[in-house]
């Protein structure tokens, strides 16, 4: 393993999602936000077997971080991404395995027997998608792991790496380490907000990231909701909350830091700290209606397409482009995946 390097290192918590259509009667019952991602409490604990008894389930390999990581693989060349996470040794597993394989990314999981994988209930109404997460084995990930034969070399060797916000609930003390040794090495080291009770209940957990921080994609939720948690005057203003996030203090001052942030259909926002009064603005191109199976993973299938053509070496903007293509594909199709034969996008 050793042998083989990867120039894009991703980590996260890798996922089964469960998924369901037509779950209106979910949301009421669960007290779910049609557009949301949560962690599963106790009075959630229930949803995975109810769909499975009551719902038609489609199940997906999912986990944000691994879906982007799919994505940048899609879209570069064999082995240039490689994921970390932490599984059961169980069949849930085998289905990542499966699915990672086929789209070209390498993995290098953490097993712990006799532990379950992690999984997410998809509750779908619509367009909008509902995601519900009980972490299993991925919040059992060790930071020993990422020092072992098998995964420091891959460490070394790579030169973007990538973290989901979700790991922050369980992770901070690796996330931080790792990027710590990226921003120490002139790496590049991306983060994704993940869902908005990231920055909303695990604010001193992020800010103890963003200083290492050279890329950060999040949505309009988001944003609004580090907006909110850090006393910004407008949490509409999408541009400003972006200049806010990418002027704050930075440990390597090489680069300036980029802050991506998608709105749905919406356009997107970039901002640069090396010009922050000069937010550009990209416009998605409009998908008709019928054609939107699901919006499930948009988000992460944007962030692998933003991140595969930057670790190709194309342009931001080129990269903001190269991540709405992306979007545009996985929104037609059953969650976080992406058509075969493979469409050339950069």
């Amino acid at each position: 393993m050793a042998s083989q390097t990867y120039q894009l290192f991703c980590m996260g918590n890798p996922l089964l999602d469960v998924q369901v259509t037509n779950g209106e009667e979910l949301l009421k019952k669960y007290d779910l936000k049609a557009n949301d991602a949560i962690l599963a409490e106790e009075k959630h604990m229930s949803i995975y077997d109810e769909i499975v008894k009551n719902y038609k389930v489609t199940y997906v390999a999912g986990g944000a971080s691994q879906n982007a990581a799919r994505g940048a693989a899609y879209v570069l060349p064999p082995n240039s991404v490689v994921y970390t996470g932490c599984v059961g040794d169980d069949n849930l597993a085998e289905q990542l395995r499966a699915a990672n394989k086929r789209e070209g990314l390498q993995e290098v999981y953490l097993v712990k027997p006799g532990q379950r994988t992690g999984a997410c209930a998809v509750v779908l109404t619509g367009h909008h998608r509902s995601l519900v997460t009980t972490l299993q084995a991925a919040e059992m990930f060790e930071q020993s792991h990422l020092s072992s034969p098998a995964v420091a070399p891959l460490v070394d060797a790579a030169r973007v790496f990538y973290v989901e916000g979700f790991f922050l609930t369980h992770g901070t003390p690796i996330v931080l380490e790792l990027s710590q040794k990226a921003s120490a090495a002139s790496k590049v080291f991306a983060l994704n907000f993940s869902a908005p009770f990231i920055p909303q209940f695990f604010g001193t957990q992020l800010q103890s990231i963003l200083p290492h921080c050279d890329i950060i994609i999040g949505n309009e939720t988001e944003a609004e909701a580090y907006a909110a948690a850090n006393g910004l005057t407008d949490t509409k203003d999408l541009a400003a909350i972006a200049k806010a996030v990418a002027l704050s203090p930075k440990s390597n001052k090489s680069r300036p830091r980029v802050v991506i942030f998608t709105h749905g259909a919406e356009s997107t926002i970039m901002v640069s700290s090396a010009e922050p009064d000069s937010p550009k603005v990209f416009k998605v191109s409009a998908i008709d209606d019928k054609l939107i199976v699901d919006t499930n993973g948009a988000g992460d299938a944007f962030a692998g397409g933003f991140l595969g053509a930057y670790v190709a070496g194309k342009s931001l903007d080129e990269c903001v482009e190269v991540g709405h293509k992306m979007g545009a594909m996985c929104v037609q199709l059953v969650g976080p995946q992406f058509p075969w034969p493979k469409v050339s996008v950069l």
